[in-house]
């Protein structure tokens, strides 16, 4: 196999799948926007699944070198109640590997190794259907073809509309995510209550949760239920503003949980979209989707495990399996919509009953997933 292949997005997806084509000797074109490797924060944490993404790592001949970096103290969930009792204290036995966590900067310097990416490659337009092959557009002018585009560029893809006229639409949730930096020296009371993992609060359509990454950095989320415009009369720049405007929200909670938000740095804005539970598209020759450019579903641990595996299978299948380009392809995505449909339908009943009327719900989730 000596096709002309790119891979539009440098995240978990698209690396994960150059570097199991790598593995296999097959050259990939990895095309990203950002101009670094370091250009914006990596973002936060992630537990890799050992059917999901640890085994797409293990496909790539990376699993032994996660398993070095990873930390599985770090599966530990705490969660409190409103007013700071401890309702449940999951902590995993010395062995248990099911679902380790692992710094998203550190994933990406796993996966980068020996890819040449072309970094500031801001893809605009994917034309599929040329005389050449499938036709890439840059943000500077240039042009160049493939026999295959593979979009893993996220949730507002530029691949994306190649194949589906679909766009994400706003879920009714809302997050918003501050950070602490060396919670063990600079906020030693604080240490306690997130431990070696994440402890969660759940309120009535409201949630927070603080979860450690490594070099005691901790990452808060808040998820409430609000209209998209909701912060119409607030500065989100504004950073003691937008404080304030959590702390009004989040008010009468027990006062170590309002400290995470006293003691957070920046607030970033993330409003919650998803792609339609059963996204399909008619199949387009030389052009596909990964992850959340093709299934965009909410943030609940299963998205970059899904990626991951979607990358490393359609990699594999392209390296070992005989046969045409086109029909690999296809047999690919059916395997890919039936998997996402599933999980995208999990994850959109998750979300419902964690940010929910009813606290409880919260709780009666996680027992069902993880008995205590």
């Amino acid at each position: 196999m000596r096709y002309r292949i790119a891979v539009v997005g440098g995240g978990p997806a698209g690396l994960t799948f150059a570097r199991v084509l790598h593995r296999h000797g097959h050259p990939v074109t990895v095309l990203e926007r950002d101009p670094s490797p370091d250009a914006r924060p990596p973002g936060g944490t992630l537990d890799l699944h050992e059917g999901m993404g640890q085994l797409a790592l293990d496909k790539a001949d990376l699993l032994a070198e996660y398993q070095a970096l990873s930390r599985p103290e770090g599966q530990a969930m705490r969660i409190v109640d409103t007013d700071g009792t401890v309702l449940r204290d999951w902590r995993p036995s010395p062995d248990d590997r099911a679902n380790p966590e692992i710094d998203r900067g550190h994933l990406r310097d796993l996966l980068l190794g020996p890819l040449d990416v072309q970094w500031g490659r801001g893809v605009t337009q994917v034309v599929p259907g040329t005389r050449d092959g499938i036709q890439v557009h840059f943000a500077d002018g240039r042009q160049e073809t493939f026999d295959l585009v593979v979009g893993a560029d996220g949730a507002w893809s530029r691949v994306r509309p190649a194949v589906s006229s679909v766009t994400p639409h706003y879920t009714g949730v809302t997050s918003i995510e501050t950070s602490l930096d060396d919670v063990d020296t600079r906020h030693p009371d604080l240490a306690p209550l997130i431990g070696d993992g994440s402890v969660a609060v759940y309120g009535v359509n409201r949630s927070l949760v603080a979860q450690r990454n490594s070099g005691g950095h901790v990452k808060v989320y808040t998820k409430f239920r609000a209209p998209l415009d909701w912060h119409a009369n607030l500065d989100l720049a504004d950073v003691e503003a937008v404080r304030s405007s959590l702390l009004a929200l989040f008010d009468g909670w027990a006062a170590p949980v309002l400290d995470l938000l006293r003691h957070g740095t920046a607030f970033v804005h993330r409003p919650l979209y998803v792609l339609p539970v059963s996204h399909t598209w008619t199949h387009v020759p030389g052009v596909t989707l990964l992850g959340d450019a093709a299934h965009l579903m909410p943030p609940l641990g299963v998205g970059a495990n899904l990626a991951m595996l979607e990358g490393a299978e359609l990699a594999e299948s392209l390296a070992t399996v005989p046969g045409d380009l086109d029909e690999t392809v296809r047999a690919f995505e059916e395997r890919m919509w039936a998997r996402a449909g599933k999980w995208a339908k999990i994850t959109t009943a998750g979300l419902e009953r964690l940010v929910s009327p009813d606290p409880a719900e919260a709780l009666a989730l996680f027992e069902e997933v993880q008995p205590s």
